[in-house]
This record gives structure tokens, sequence and C-alpha cells, in this order.
């Protein structure tokens, strides 16, 4: 497992929030923190292109910064 840490900046309020934390959830992910303040989101993971297709799911474009 590697941590991934990806802005998402269409990320803007409380239910951003939710429905991003909603979307890895039932991802299966587990290990992660959806940061409002920051626009990030920060995922223990084995593959970074799984979580990218969750947030995407979602409806947020999410940009990989490690």
């Amino acid at each position: 497992m590697a941590q991934f840490v990806f802005s998402v900046p269409d990320m803007s309020c409380g239910h951003c929030k939710m429905r991003i934390t909603k979307a890895l959830e039932e991802a299966g992910f587990s290990g992660f923190d959806v940061a409002l303040e920051t626009k990030t989101v920060t995922v223990e993971a084995g593959d970074s292109e799984a979580v990218r297709a969750a947030i995407d799911e979602a409806g947020y474009d999410a940009v990989l910064k490690q």
C-alpha cells in the first residue's frame, strides 16, 4: 500500500466532501482523509487510478499530487 494525495479543486462545501467520502467507501477504501480546507484527498491504496476513478465517479476531477 502507498499513500496518494489528490488535489480536488472543485470540492467547495460539506456536501462535496460527503459525496467523495461515500464514493471512496463504496469503492472499498477505508484509510483516507477528505480535507475540505485544502481541497485534498489522501488515501492509503494499492492503485492510484482506482482512487481517481472513485472520485471521478462522485463527479469531481482529481489530480494526483504525490
